[in-house]
């Protein structure tokens, strides 16, 4: 069973990450709504159902089913139990987070250059221009793309911009957090936000709370 990490970053909250190894037949194979089996149904890659699947083993280690999970008018998912998840997928990672008390968000991302090209999109490159590495560059521009998706995940307005709205303070790598702040509609929110990098890949996560 490739349950590759947990984390508990409160006592009231758990992370769970897989690592796809596993071939479709062998990840379906638990009871999905009928919702549920025609997405799977619907998806054209293989690595997506996989994905898609691999949640389903997630919620079960987090205690739930694919029947106590879903998903508003906006595509955010909920617990029927009124707990608090979100959910990502990149490539051959899957994660979700569960808390009891809190809004949460996560964000799972392959490191790649492409995000060199589209980083002008979600934030100020040139905040960035210290770096002179460009392997170093990739991944910070790859936690703040991750920060902002996770806090989008949890504020989800209509209208929220990642690059006029929400702002990622600086870090150092070895810090493995920062905070970060929502300002939308002239109320200002702030977070914080944690991250891990592992096998090329990068996990960013935050709680609608200041730790």
């Amino acid at each position: 069973m490739p349950l590759y990490k947990t984390i508990n970053p409160t006592k009231n909250t758990a992370i769970y990450i897989w690592q796809i190894t596993e071939s479709f037949d062998d990840l379906n194979t638990q009871f999905l709504t009928e919702n549920s089996a025609n997405r799977l149904q619907g998806m054209r890659s293989e690595l997506h159902q996989r994905g898609f699947l691999s949640i389903r083993h997630l919620l079960k280690e987090a205690g739930y089913s694919d029947a106590d999970l879903y998903y508003d008018d906006l595509g955010k998912p909920h617990l029927k139990n009124g707990k608090y998840i979100s959910i990502t997928h990149s490539f051959i990672f899957t994660g979700i987070i569960v808390s009891d008390t809190t809004q949460v968000g996560i964000d799972i991302e392959k490191q790649r250059d492409k995000i060199l090209r589209i980083a002008h999109k979600f934030t100020t490159v040139e905040d960035y221009n210290h770096l002179t590495n460009d392997h170093d560059l990739v991944r910070k521009l790859t936690i703040v793309w991750g920060a902002k998706e996770s806090l989008y995940k949890i504020y989800e307005q209509e209208g929220l911009s990642f690059l006029q709205h929400i702002y990622v303070v600086d870090f150092n790598f070895h810090d493995s957090q920062t905070t970060a702040t929502i300002t939308f509609e002239r109320k200002v929110s702030s977070y914080t936000v944690h991250f891990l990098e592992f096998e090329g890949f990068t996990c960013v996560y935050a709680l609608d709370e200041l730790l």
